[in-house]
């Protein structure tokens, strides 16, 4: 019997076959933490560790609410660049480099291959360039840094086959949502999810990243992706260290295979309170909303970008909606400005944000009053996740949102292509 993709990973860093549903312990070729960094910090020193083991694995990238809005929020930055500074980590990114995952992303240390853990759920986007990446706790990242080691179960695999072809104004999101919506959130609690299928296959690197950091939705401990030439091709100029191509074997035991045609896919919008609550666009064409988000880990890269201008450009957005847009890094702002994107979101009247998470955690940027609605291309619409509990998150890709930001309530992108 042949091994999947999860279970070669963990033999690698075990140095011994493992089989799904065993406990080893390993120790990740890199460790990710944002803001939350400064919470880690603090339980570290309680260890009484002066050092931590491996510098050179920690990456630490501040995001969540950049610049700092309150003193607290300050203070936990400045804790964090202090412990950076006395700590000589090398991988460190302030406020003005963007997303934590699309930072991580660009500048090399998602590779092939590789385990990667994190404090934050979406850690498993770097499954789209065929790394095993899953988020952890807070405790558990500063015990990693004291020791370099942790204890992980080896998750059984859940295959999805996508076949097909994806129809006009049909993107990833809706796929990924579509799926969670007929699956569950809870379909792939501590499972692997690995995406192939001819129309896996032609799924652009921005767009795997959307499904593999949505695999969080779905539960999953990993969302992962066979490399395909435009991964190789981006990870050239950027790679950290050399790195080896892991893929199931064909022969390899997975708990379930899931099939789906996106042939006949229309575009998918999640409602309130729950990522799971997915109905097509048609279903709740008309729905009034108040703010609209272009950005987030989810669906701010160029890509992204690109799709909504092209729906914009000329147009002008609805006066009862406010449109934030939010570049996924700095890399995405400049290319997105050279391009002209950035002059058809301020054209059209968007608010151009810096590099961040913005809104989409509710702390900072745009948060949503008692009564008001969003809709968003973010990947969580839980109650009070962006402001009030008394608001309501509507989730779609960043077609759906451009064109209904021009009518003032929810539509169908492709009436607009």
């Amino acid at each position: 019997m042949g091994q999947t993709f999860s279970e070669k990973i963990f033999a690698l860093k075990a140095g011994r076959d493992v089989t799904a549903g065993e406990v080893v312990t390993v120790s990740p070729d890199y460790l990710l933490s944002h803001d939350n960094a400064a919470a880690i910090i603090q339980e570290f020193n309680k260890l009484g560790i002066k050092h931590v083991k491996s510098s050179q694995k920690i990456v630490i990238i501040l995001d969540h609410v950049v610049p700092a809005s309150t003193e607290e929020y300050a203070q936990n930055h400045k804790l964090i660049r202090e412990f950076v500074a006395s700590q000589k980590l090398p991988n460190f990114f302030d406020i003005n480099c963007g997303i934590c995952h699309q930072v991580f992303s660009e500048k090399g240390f998602a590779l092939p291959g590789k385990l990667i853990l994190g404090s934050d759920s979406h850690t498993t986007s770097y499954g789209a360039f065929g790394a095993f990446a899953a988020g952890i706790g807070r405790s558990e990242v500063a015990s990693l840094w004291a020791t370099d080691e942790i204890w992980l179960r080896v998750p059984e695999t859940i295959k999805i086959e996508l076949e097909g072809r994806l129809p006009p104004g049909v993107y990833a999101k809706d796929i990924i949502l579509k799926i969670i919506g007929e699956q569950g959130a809870d379909k792939a609690n501590y499972k692997a999810v690995e995406f192939t299928g001819k129309a896996a296959e032609d799924i652009s690197l921005s767009s795997r990243l959307t499904m593999a950091n949505m695999a969080a939705e779905l539960g999953a401990k990993n969302g992962y992706f066979t490399p395909n030439d435009e991964t190789i091709d981006f990870l050239k100029e950027r790679k950290k260290e050399d790195y080896q191509i892991v893929s199931s074997d064909a022969d390899a035991r997975f708990e379930e295979v899931i099939q789906a045609d996106v042939s006949s896919l229309e575009p998918q919008v999640a409602c309130p309170h729950t990522v799971d609550n997915v109905k097509p666009v048609s279903d709740v064409a008309g729905t009034k909303f108040h703010q609209a988000l272009i950005g987030t880990c989810t669906n701010g890269r160029l890509e992204d970008l690109k799709i909504a201008a092209a729906i914009l450009k000329g147009k002008k957005i609805h006066p009862s909606v406010r449109v934030l847009v939010i570049p996924a890094s700095q890399e995405t702002y400049l290319l997105s400005m050279k391009e002209g994107i950035m002059e058809i979101f301020s054209e059209a009247g968007c608010v151009l944000l810096n590099p961040g998470c913005g809104p989409c955690l509710g702390a900072h940027q745009g948060i949503l009053a008692p009564g008001e609605v969003a809709l968003s291309t973010a990947n969580r619409n839980f109650r009070g996740r962006m402001g009030s509990r008394d608001s309501e998150i509507y989730l779609a890709s960043p077609a759906t949102v451009a064109s209904s930001s021009i009518k003032g309530e929810i539509s169908d992108p492709r009436k607009f292509l």
